[in-house]
């Protein structure tokens, strides 16, 4: 293979890998940002799941001061009621009377129901609880990860380019131009194999004659279609 191929490839291989890491790098703050937003809303899931049970516990407590109230009211009007004069006075305490016994009952009813609701609040708040803590860990590492791997990644893309600028002083001028050229205008892709007689860029066929060049050609070929870099590897027999 000509050697301005082979340090055409290795160019190919650093930006290609230059690329993916720039590519990951842009990523990793996308990544954090989804754990933060999926964490902020099991917060704020959190957050509404306690507000109701303190809306219940709270709610509870007014129903027991209301019991409390319909009560004492009940002991003043029957005090009351053994001085009434008249059969209407008296009736009219006992209306009185089943009104806050009606009241009373009708708290008690509530706050059973309240009982009820708390005891599945309060497992559901201590359950979102737990996992609250658990997944802020988990968010607060991959953040220590993703900061670590960014550090890495710009030391292997500073590592990359010292190489590639190494190869650069070796290649031929003209390669390098037509590598540069065609990397920007198809992508990474710039150096391809022919197989079969086929470009495994743009995956046309050679002319004929063009393929039977190449097979002997001592220097470096383009695809006719796609202007890439382009080599062929003879098939090797294998072992006896």
């Amino acid at each position: 293979m000509n050697a301005d191929i082979g340090l055409a490839s290795r160019l190919q291989e650093i930006d290609q890998r230059t690329a993916a890491l720039e590519k990951e790098i842009a990523a990793l703050p996308r990544y954090i940002a989804e754990l933060e937003r999926q964490f902020g809303e099991h917060q704020k899931k959190f957050e509404e799941g306690r507000g109701s049970l303190v809306a219940n516990q709270k709610e509870r407590k007014t129903l027991e001061g209301t019991i409390i109230d319909s009560q004492q009211k009940i002991t003043r009007l029957k005090d009351q009621m053994l001085q009434a004069k008249t059969n209407e006075q008296y009736k009219a305490f006992q209306h009185e009377i089943a009104h806050f016994e009606s009241v009373i009952s009708t708290s008690e009813d509530r706050i059973l129901e309240l009982m009820e609701a708390a005891e599945t609040l309060e497992a559901e708040v201590k359950k979102a609880e737990a996992e609250l803590a658990v997944e802020k860990k988990h968010v607060e590492g991959q953040k220590v990860r993703a900061q670590e791997r960014a550090v890495a990644d710009q030391k292997a893309i500073a590592e990359g380019k010292a190489r590639r600028a190494g190869i650069e002083k070796e290649i031929s001028p003209a390669v390098l131009k037509a590598y540069e050229y065609v990397r920007k205008k198809v992508g990474a892709n710039a150096v391809c194999e022919v197989v079969d007689g086929t470009c495994t860029g743009c995956r046309l066929a050679l002319r004929p004659q063009y393929f039977q060049e190449l097979k002997t050609a001592q220097d470096v070929r383009y695809c006719e279609n796609c202007k890439r870099i382009i080599y062929w590897n003879p098939p090797v027999a294998p072992p006896a």
